[in-house]
């Protein structure tokens, strides 16, 4: 049998993407003669992730692409013939044949507030291609709408201030670092690292300098020629600026790093300070050289803390920031502080007890593998079948199936919503 080479990992998405017990029940729909049978089957969680009161659902647009797309290959039929050795060749005819065309889909929008047992999306059209699709369903909306929320709740409770996805490193694979910035967008982050996923889904991306930059500086010499902006010496200047605020305990090569990354971009003059010493040497070698670019017009834009105490930090950088602008005529306010370092929802309420002076917060690794609850637990379950309705009995009170076709209503009070009716 000819291999079909897969080049990216987009295309894991197609028919094959299945849990095989879905194609073991399709082969079982059509041999019974049953596969044309009118189904209706309905995608819900039962209780708000997070220990939380909502979820924001997410991931329809992805469903609907799956759906419009459905169609097996050729390689696709040739391999389910070697895995359904004993199943008539007349199956695998009408597997090339299946489509999405008398499916009907209804589902939520995207970035919709939502509660658990609401049908979030109903799939209605024959049995045998609707149970085929459900794996991929669950797939593309779990995570999705997990991220959506997790998002969401870090949003709110950063009370304002900016929110950036810095996750992709820390992610579960390509398609999971994609999925995570997506719909961390769609949950109310402004921006992210990602620069993929900036180019594709047109979401600002943002990012300052690693520590290896710092590192890779050692002597003045690194700098070669680079150390001059519009005629001016930036590190000559910096240095007569060290020397009048007695800042002598800073780093010489963290303020070649700076210097040259200001030189590069002096329109966005944004630096990891942590390197060293954060207050003593990274926090003033920062302002050394953003007084220079102060002096040559430009608005130096923050830096990035990364370890350490976020709260007094950011407090001590912002002080730093206006007593040394006051004392040469600028102000330095604008200056922005974003931390980062393994923040959490829990750490941001810490942060805010705290009484923090941070302006963006970098969020990576408890974002992207939603790492208070890894799994949202979205459920697809028949509810009609031929006009039928169907009901799931459980031991379990909580898994009990409310049977048929069901429809959400949200009531809403002077344009602000107040309750769902589901019907």
């Amino acid at each position: 049998m000819e291999s079909e080479s897969v080049t990216c990992q987009e295309h894991y998405i197609n028919p094959l993407f299945t849990d095989f017990y879905q194609v073991t029940m399709t082969y079982a729909y059509w041999k019974a003669g049953r596969h044309s049978e009118r189904s209706s089957f309905e995608a819900f969680f039962r209780k708000c992730p997070f220990k939380g009161e909502f979820a924001i659902f997410a991931g329809l647009d992805e469903v609907i692409q799956f759906i419009r797309e459905f169609k097996f290959t050729r390689y696709q039929i040739d391999y389910l013939q070697t895995q359904l050795p004993h199943a008539e060749k007349e199956f695998f005819e009408w597997l090339g044949t299946l489509d999405t065309s008398e499916m009907i889909v209804k589902g939520i929008p995207d970035g919709t507030i939502v509660f658990g047992n609401q049908p979030l999306l109903s799939i209605e059209g024959p049995i045998a291609i609707v149970q085929l699709i459900e794996t991929p369903i669950l797939n593309l909306i779990n995570f999705a709408s997990l991220i959506c929320t997790n998002a969401a709740r870090m949003n709110i409770r950063s009370g304002g201030v900016k929110c950036i996805e810095f996750g992709l490193r820390r992610a579960q694979g390509p398609n999971g670092a994609m999925t995570a910035t997506k719909y961390s967008y769609v949950g109310g982050f402004d921006g992210t690292s990602n620069v993929y996923a900036g180019m594709l889904y047109g979401i600002p991306i943002a990012g300052t300098i690693a520590h290896s930059f710092i590192m890779s500086f050692e002597s003045e010499d690194d700098l070669k020629d680079h150390r001059t902006l519009n005629g001016v010496d930036v590190l000559s200047r910096a240095r007569e600026f060290r020397d009048e605020l007695m800042w002598t305990n800073t780093i010489d090569s963290e303020l070649f790093s700076f210097v040259s990354f200001g030189c590069s971009y002096p329109d966005n003059f944004l630096c990891l300070i942590d390197t060293f010493n954060t207050i003593e040497s990274g926090c003033k070698n920062f302002l050394l050289v953003a007084l220079v670019l102060a002096e040559l017009g430009y608005k130096p834009k923050g830096v990035r803390l990364d370890s350490g105490d976020l709260a007094q930090l950011s407090k001590d950088c912002k002080k730093l920031f206006t007593e040394t602008g006051a004392k040469y005529g600028f102000d330095l306010s604008q200056i922005t502080v974003t931390a980062s370092n393994d923040i959490n929802e829990a750490t941001i309420v810490q942060l805010n007890q705290a009484g923090h002076q941070i302006d963006v917060f970098g969020i990576g690794t408890n974002l992207v593998t939603c790492q208070a609850q890894p799994a949202l637990g979205m459920v697809y379950k028949l509810v009609q079948i031929e006009g039928k309705p169907r009901i799931k009995l459980s031991e379990d009170k909580e898994k009990v199936l409310i049977p048929g076709q069901k429809k959400v209503f949200r009531v809403f009070e002077n344009e602000v919503p107040s309750f769902d009716i589901m019907c």
